[in-house]
């Protein structure tokens, strides 16, 4: 009985010290990833005199708001930040919905080929960005396209090889019978996707919108190919312009990279229960 206790005991501590090592690592690394970020915000209140002193500091010595104010009227700030945003919302709904619609039509309904379409499409995550880039430049080139932003658009209402695995994958977790009952009830496909499946999934559908805002708000290749006017210029294109060739002014460009930065970081505080929630559930059945 003895041995029994302090074998108990001896297993409490193990996992207990456990416990804290793993801890220990979490906030090292946490510490590590942000010590770019807090870089960025204090070297966005620094004066232009204190960023080139030496040897530098990390924290000002006085806040110099100064940069974002230079930040968003040395280029035209506002008009970046909503070409950005309506680039990233309009690509969020397409992929919602074409991703969602193929996942739903791959997981809860029989029909031919399903099974033999699956595989190709998981099968394209595969082909990397560069080998796609040239043709379809050609392709948009061709319909006279480029110089728009429908380029950087239309292509997310044909849904995404890795969204829709994702969407199928927490689809399948979803009882047949419930469908069944609605059929039953004299319910169509169509209502069955809207008002029975999406309720369920708002975990997984608001991951996939998620990870498709985060992609489009920081994407700079996209614009870079097909955005060719200035008025035109998302923020990632907008920061790079404001890099001069000769002489780099660090104070705005870090007040404006840290202005492109809070959204991401808004969003991520706002929708993490559903993000955590849509990652667990979509690994529990395969």
């Amino acid at each position: 009985m003895e041995t029994t206790n302090k074998m108990n005991s001896s297993i409490k501590k193990n996992k207990s010290n456990t416990k804290i090592l793993v801890y220990v690592i979490i906030v090292v690394l946490s510490a590590i990833f942000l010590v770019p970020f807090l870089w960025m915000l204090c070297t966005s209140l620094k004066s232009f005199q204190e960023i080139y002193q030496n040897p530098p500091t990390l924290f000002p010595h006085k806040l110099y708001l100064t940069n974002y104010v230079l930040a968003v009227t040395k280029m035209p700030f506002f008009l970046y930040f909503m070409n950005t945003l309506v680039i990233s919302v309009l690509c969020v709904v397409g992929t919602v919905l074409s991703s969602s619609m193929v996942a739903y039509s791959m997981s809860k309904i029989k029909w031919k080929g399903s099974k033999f379409l699956f595989p190709i499409i998981v099968g394209t995550m595969m082909i990397p960005t560069q080998v796609t880039m040239i043709p379809l430049y050609i392709l948009f080139t061709k319909m006279n396209l480029v110089g728009t932003m429908v380029p950087l658009i239309l292509p997310t209402f044909f849904g995404g090889a890795y969204y829709i695995f994702l969407l199928r994958q927490f689809f399948r977790t979803i009882p047949d019978s419930l469908i069944e009952s609605a059929t039953i009830d004299g319910a169509k496909d169509i209502t069955i996707f809207t008002k029975v499946i999406l309720p369920l999934c708002k975990p997984a559908v608001t991951s996939v919108a998620i990870f498709t805002f985060l992609a489009n708000w920081s994407d700079f290749l996209g614009p870079l190919l097909y955005l060719n006017k200035q008025e035109q210029y998302t923020l990632s294109l907008g920061l790079q312009a404001f890099m001069q060739t000769h002489f780099v002014e660090w104070g705005p460009l870090m007040a404006a990279s840290l202005v492109f930065t809070v959204p991401i970081i808004i969003l991520f505080f706002f929708a993490q229960s559903y993000f955590i929630e849509g990652i667990t559930v979509t690994g529990i059945k395969g």
